[in-house]
């Protein structure tokens, strides 16, 4: 039986740090007999963190004491049941209401997303230092990861939404990056806008005035998250943004042991490698167009300096957060393998 449960007590922080370890979405609640009490969904989470709500609150305030399950007999209509009530797990339970098993959508099952229409702008045109010496061969957008270079694999990933328009700042090793997909049978078009001169992560987009009138999904060549894409954007309208961020949960846990200290050198506090979490950025956002207004032509901006010029002058720039594993980024070395096991279902 998977590790899907958490305790009354214990935290929304503790429900999501669930939610990475198992991959799943759902969480459910049991007592000390392992009988169901409650359920608390990812969206749950998500709701409670976009309305400013502390990770360090009781889940309690965000379960639902109503939770959906089944008996040991209605086991055959499970999947049925998920698919009617739109739900991606339930609890098997006995006639006492103690958990026997738990049954989860699968990849061979059924996906629910719908169809998207805009276009994606992808940046690629680093140098990808931090990928070296890979880099210092192939640029970053063609690193492989399997059999696909990771710029092939993020577009593919859109595809599936039904987004057909592609659209690449390059510069660095600009000709290679052309070539390869010139190469390549694809059920999407690839258009090219070369940034001739560095213009950081966000200038290049002042090189699309002109060409994209429409909103836009906008990603680094560097990673991936499995997510739904069209659920980001439908919360991006909804929210009336400008920009919406796809922010993520990443714990650290410090190596060391940790001591606080005061006046004198009294220690005032000791932790044994103490964890911390923050929600960090992705690399992917939704972006209306009127954002290309607020860069020159030709000027060198990084993205963040942009979203803080949105907010000075007063345009809504919003988040959308998503769990730690969820998000795979390849931009740095250690990280390349452990995308790939990802990507062939291989488990950490």
């Amino acid at each position: 039986m998977e590790n899907v449960f958490i305790k009354e007590d214990d935290s929304i922080l503790d429900a999501m740090r669930t939610f990475d370890a198992s991959g799943r979405k759902t969480a459910f609640i049991i007592d000390e007999d392992k009988k169901l009490l409650a359920a608390v969904s990812e969206g749950d989470v998500r709701r409670f963190i976009l309305s400013g709500g502390d990770l360090n609150d009781s889940v309690k305030k965000i379960a639902n004491y109503k939770p959906r399950s089944l008996k040991e007999d209605e086991r055959d209509d499970a999947y049925d049941f998920l698919r009617r009530h739109n739900i991606q797990g339930l609890p098997i339970v006995d006639e006492n209401g103690v958990v026997i098993d738990t049954v989860f959508w699968s990849e061979n099952h059924y996906k629910k997303q719908s169809e998207l229409s805009c276009p994606v702008v992808m940046m690629a045109g680093g140098k990808g230092t931090r990928l070296y010496p890979y880099t210092r061969i192939l640029p970053k957008p063609l690193i492989p990861v399997g059999e696909k270079p990771i710029a092939e694999l993020i577009m593919d990933s859109f595809s599936e939404y039904g987004i057909n328009r592609m659209i690449l700042v390059v510069n660095h090793k600009k000709n290679m990056i052309k070539s390869y997909f010139g190469e390549v049978d694809k059920p999407y078009t690839i258009e090219y806008v070369d940034e001739d001169t560095p213009l950081g992560t966000g200038g290049g987009l002042s090189l699309l005035r002109g060409k994209v009138n429409e909103t836009f999904i906008l990603t680094n060549c560097d990673i991936l998250i499995e997510e739904d894409y069209s659920k980001i954007y439908a919360h991006h309208k909804a929210e009336g943004n400008v920009i919406t961020m796809v922010c993520s949960l990443r714990n650290f846990q410090v190596a060391y042991g940790v001591v606080e200290f005061g006046e004198h050198g009294n220690i005032t506090d000791m932790k044994e490698k103490p964890e911390f979490s923050f929600f960090t950025n992705t690399g992917i956002y939704i972006v209306e167009p009127e954002v290309i207004d607020y860069i020159k032509d030709g000027e060198f901006i990084g993205f963040p300096d942009i979203i803080n010029r949105l907010k000075d002058d007063g345009k809504k720039v919003g988040v959308y957060p998503i769990n730690e594993n969820t998000w795979m980024d390849m931009g740095q070395l250690d990280e390349l393998g452990k995308m790939e096991n990802r990507l062939r279902g291989i488990s950490k």
